[in-house]
């Protein structure tokens, strides 16, 4: 069976992505792991780690749910807050056939801004693809 990881925050209802595991899905029995980085929220210099961690935990119990009533098996974790450490962590402790890396548009991704992209392509040896957002679901507020 295929194993997918899947590493987003903000984006994890946008549509790109469930349009992204749903083809993952229609291949046949499909089983998704989903990193949620603890990306602080913008708030100029400061931020909370247990504010980020909470947050990344409500984010990951909605779509664990999600991907179950779609058909796949889904398990997941909060990871780093850095994208490509939390993919190398998960990495460490089970085998996936690919990446899929969901983020915000360009000009609001700081995902994009850091390159994480390229990072992530550099640091596995597996396929990764790159899904974006639409502006619209990127300005809804985080939860």
């Amino acid at each position: 069976m295929p194993s997918y990881l899947v590493v987003a925050n903000q984006t994890l209802a946008s549509p790109t992505l469930a349009t992204a595991v749903a083809e993952r899905i229609a291949g046949g029995d499909a089983r998704f792991h989903v990193v949620v980085p603890a990306t602080p929220a913008s708030r100029g210099f400061s931020w909370e780690e247990q504010e980020a961690v909470a947050a990344a935990e409500r984010r990951l119990d909605e779509v664990l749910g999600r991907l179950r009533v779609l058909g796949g098996e889904a398990t997941g974790e909060v990871g780093s807050p850095d994208p490509v450490a939390a993919v190398q962590d998960a990495l460490r402790s089970m085998a996936f056939d690919e990446v899929i890396l969901s983020t915000l548009p360009p000009g609001i991704s700081r995902w994009l801004g850091q390159d994480v992209p390229t990072r992530l392509r550099n640091a596995v040896t597996i396929p990764v693809e790159v899904v974006i957002a639409p502006r619209k679901v990127a300005t809804k507020p985080a939860a």
